[in-house]
């Protein structure tokens, strides 16, 4: 019995062998496929990453080289020749390119420089909220206030970056309007409000006494 038991294990561990052989050649292809493919993707990821590196290096390069220049004409046209590839370093550009338009005197091309910026939906919220303040407040003497008081409202919703930011152009654009009453409503709820910072809640006290009013007191925050 035992030499038959084991002449049966031969026969099975035989077989066993067969069928795996069998399986490797019928799919042995898949292993080899997902090994180049695992390699092949270790790869490229360092070579992306090698890339994204050398261009980030070669526009920081380009852009100190472009402001070493001495005159505010020659910085603005030297970042203007620069070429990025990528979204972020489109905005970083721009916003360099716009400050030297503003010391410039090109404060038109300023503007369109951080207009570019303000609709470029690939960016976070906050650049393009950034660049669209700045663009307002280069237009204040140029754009009707009823655009600017719609656009400032825009950055002042609820949850926008610079929402407190926006509340207080919208007072200023309440007094140049002469609505000091909605101003100073505006103002009192600027300094309650539980994100404000200290210095721009001195602001909008300082400017509630230039308009006559009394600064409330300060609820204290919970939490």
């Amino acid at each position: 019995m035992s030499d038959t038991d084991s002449f049966i294990d031969e026969v099975t561990e035989e077989v066993r062998r067969d069928r795996m052989y069998l399986l490797l050649r019928r799919w042995g292809w898949v292993g080899v496929v997902a090994v180049v493919l695992i390699v092949g993707g270790a790869a490229f990821n360092e070579y992306r990453k090698s890339r994204d590196a050398a261009q980030a290096q070669d526009l920081g390069d380009s852009i100190l080289a472009a402001l070493t220049q001495n005159e505010s004409d020659g910085r603005a046209s030297e970042l203007q020749s620069i070429e990025t590839v990528s979204p972020g370093g489109d905005a970083v550009l721009n916003m360099l390119l716009a400050t030297a338009q503003i010391d410039a005197g090109s404060r038109e091309d300023a503007v369109n420089s951080l207009n570019a910026i303000a609709v470029q939906g690939d960016l976070p919220e906050i650049y393009r909220a950034i660049a669209s303040f700045k663009a307002l407040l280069l237009q204040s003497d140029t754009l009707p206030a009823t655009d600017r008081r719609q656009q400032f409202e825009a950055l002042a919703a609820p949850g926008a970056p610079l929402r407190l930011l926006a509340e207080e152009q919208l007072a200023l654009i309440d007094v140049s309007e002469g609505n000091v009453e909605a101003a100073l409503d505006r103002l009192q709820a600027l300094r309650q409000d539980a994100e404000v910072g200290i210095d721009l809640q001195q602001r909008a006290a300082q400017l509630i006494v230039a308009l006559g009013g009394e600064p409330e007191p300060l609820v204290a925050q919970q939490g």
